[in-house]
């Protein structure tokens, strides 16, 4: 299971749960309208509005937490490896995850906003422009879905066997060895979704397993992360070990798998010896 962090304070936290909602209507002003799509050198897509929510979040996280850098998708390769390398704490951010789906119009796309310290992601928000849903979570403190003024805690749900298995499948994203796990898995329901609504389905219950082949970013997963987490959730590599962040020169993931349930069978699955 996870490590415990200390707590951020209620002030930082609704600060950043406020500056995910300043993003998120930046975001659909522009999705309600006209917009111009930009290949990036990785043939990846970006928008005005993965733009927009950049700078809201980067400017509001450097205003909330003077102290701690910000390292965001549109912003990172202006930021030194040795430099990135060196914070021990610094937030982590996708300000539009899931343009693929933001271009598609099928409204599963998010803004993700981690804290890492010493590589664990040990707070994250989520939101979903379209929806509205917001979610935020820490490891061994608790994962809640924001509902008006409320906070509704979410504890992911433990598995009796691993009949009828609700497997998240990226709409953009689905490999040959994700179906291959699929079929390993035998009675699986795969699930179409975009972006890291994913992770917050596995917190909430709405899915069970989240098997990702293929490259991702660290800002992909780590406000995920740190939501599945705090619900009791585990997000491992194939090996069976907790991700961890900045940890080496590229900010690319490897392969992962996400429970919603750790006792899983999920070393059957993807072929894991440890």
């Amino acid at each position: 299971m996870a490590e415990a962090a200390a707590p951020v304070s209620g002030h930082v936290r609704e600060g950043v749960i406020a500056i995910a909602r300043a993003a998120a209507e930046a975001i659909l002003r522009i999705y309600a309208d006209e917009f111009d799509v930009v290949r990036k050198a990785d043939a990846s897509p970006v928008t005005a509005a993965d733009l927009a929510a950049h700078h809201i979040i980067v400017d509001g996280l450097k205003a909330l937490t003077p102290g701690i850098p910000v390292l965001s998708e549109e912003s990172a390769d202006t930021v030194p490896t040795a430099t990135r390398r060196s914070w021990t704490r610094m937030w982590l951010v996708d300000p539009l995850d899931g343009t693929r789906e933001f271009v598609k119009r099928n409204g599963e796309f998010t803004v993700n906003i981690a804290l890492i310290e010493a590589g664990l992601a040990t707070f994250g928000v989520i939101q979903a422009p379209v929806t509205g849903e917001l979610w935020h979570g820490a490891p061994g403190l608790g994962t809640f879905k924001r509902e008006g003024a409320r906070d509704i805690a979410l504890h992911a749900p433990r598995r009796h066997g691993d009949c009828g298995l609700r497997v998240a499948a990226s709409r953009s994203h689905r490999d040959p060895r994700t179906t291959a796990l699929l079929a390993r898995i035998g009675d699986a329901m795969p699930v179409a979704l975009g972006s890291s609504l994913k992770f917050c389905r596995l917190a909430e219950g709405g899915m069970d397993v989240y098997p990702r082949f293929g490259p991702t970013s660290e800002w992909d997963t780590a406000a995920g992360q740190a939501i599945l987490e705090g619900a009791g959730g585990v997000v491992l590599d194939p090996r069976g070990r907790p991700f961890r962040y900045n940890q080496r020169d590229t900010i690319l993931n490897g392969d992962f798998i996400a429970l919603g349930d750790p006792g899983l069978p999920w070393r059957d699955w993807v072929g894991s010896r440890g």
